[in-house]
């Protein structure tokens, strides 16, 4: 038996064929979208983390602040990011927040699982009759 073709979804890049209507995400997308932008880009704050994310998805995705600020507090609470004031580029004072080691294997098991259900999404859409 072939095995299955595996698609690669990446978590935030452009995609080619992407509509102009904005996207709503999946429940727990979010999470796994500000983990995997601070373990990319480094300490961000709230603000900066949800530009980054619209940035890098090609503006598909429209994040307001109650959203992205809600997700930082469930994920400092769970220990997977930790938050530091400190004064932005701008001369205010923000919190800025950074994935601890917790949230960096939770971003592992996280991306892998995202992985696998997309693949199998994929599959499940690529097939054309009963025996696919």
């Amino acid at each position: 038996m072939d095995k299955p073709q595996e698609i690669d979804f990446p978590l935030a890049y452009p995609q080619e064929n992407m509509t102009k209507e904005k996207l709503d995400l999946l429940p727990g997308s979010l999470d796994l979208l500000v983990l995997q932008t601070l373990a990319t880009m480094g300490p961000m704050h709230g603000y900066g983390i949800a530009r980054r994310i619209e940035e890098v998805g090609a503006d598909a995705l429209l994040l307001n602040q109650g959203t992205i600020y809600a997700a930082l507090v469930r994920l400092q609470q769970s220990k997977w990011i930790e938050a530091e004031w400190g004064t932005s580029d701008n001369n205010r004072k923000a919190k800025y927040y950074q994935l601890t080691a917790r949230g960096r294997r939770r971003l592992a098991s996280e991306a892998d699982n995202w992985q696998r259900v997309s693949n199998v999404v994929a599959r499940i859409l690529r097939a054309k009759d009963a025996t696919a």
